[in-house]
């Protein structure tokens, strides 16, 4: 009996700003699934502090833990009213805003001067399977610079290293909360609207580290 395929999901805890982050009710959610799809697949869930330094610390720890064929990594963008499948992590670290423990970067990069890394055209899979349960979602170039793109650019770092076989970061909105409606009179995006979506990326993401795990290296 072959040993399970294991998913890695993460999202981030409270920030300034959000109190409340979306990405851990969903990533709980996921989590839980049960499907017999996913009877040969043990799912794992963590939650990184909003801090650069929880990043660099617990990243490698809960891979190596976990030891994960995949990666998948929820983010809030707070301003963005749709998901975002990022496509790319930019070598880009704001000098601006501190993270929650009020630390500042001292640097504008993450990596001398390093080119954006991407991860991979899995990600056009991805922008299709949550598309199909209705929900807007699109695909960007722009992770932002803070720690979202940062924990994408040390997650890609990992795949390149040997890590897991496929990572990818999914920009979530504010969710509805009590009927609330954006300002232009739009509905939100729900929890359970973004379950639907998170559940048909995991199920790609499951194939698609199913099929890299029954290639042979070359």
């Amino acid at each position: 009996m072959s040993e399970k395929l294991r998913i890695l999901l993460t999202g981030f805890g409270p920030f300034p700003g959000a109190p409340h982050n979306p990405t851990q009710p969903l990533v709980a959610r996921l989590a839980q699934l049960r499907r017999p799809a996913l009877d040969d697949v043990a799912l794992a869930s963590h939650i990184f502090p909003v801090t650069y330094a929880a990043v660099d610390r617990q990243l490698p720890d809960v891979l190596a833990k976990q030891k994960p064929d995949a990666l998948l990594m929820f983010g809030l963008a707070a301003r963005t009213p749709y998901l975002r499948i990022e496509t790319r992590a930019r070598n880009a670290v704001t000098m601006l805003w501190p993270d929650a423990a009020n630390t500042r970067s001292s640097k504008r990069g993450i990596a001398g001067q390093a080119d954006a890394m991407t991860f991979g055209p899995h990600t056009a899979r991805l922008l299709r399977a949550a598309r199909l349960t209705g929900i807007d979602a699109r695909a960007s170039r722009d992770a932002g610079a803070y720690l979202c793109n940062y924990l994408s650019w040390r997650a890609i770092e990992n795949v390149r290293a040997g890590g897991p076989q496929l990572a990818a970061f999914i920009h979530i909105p504010l969710l509805a909360r009590s009927g609330a409606v954006r300002r232009k009179g739009a509905a939100r995006i729900t929890l359970e609207e973004l379950v639907d979506a998170g559940e048909a990326m995991l199920m790609e993401m499951v194939g698609l580290a199913r099929k890299r795990r029954n290639i042979p290296a070359s």
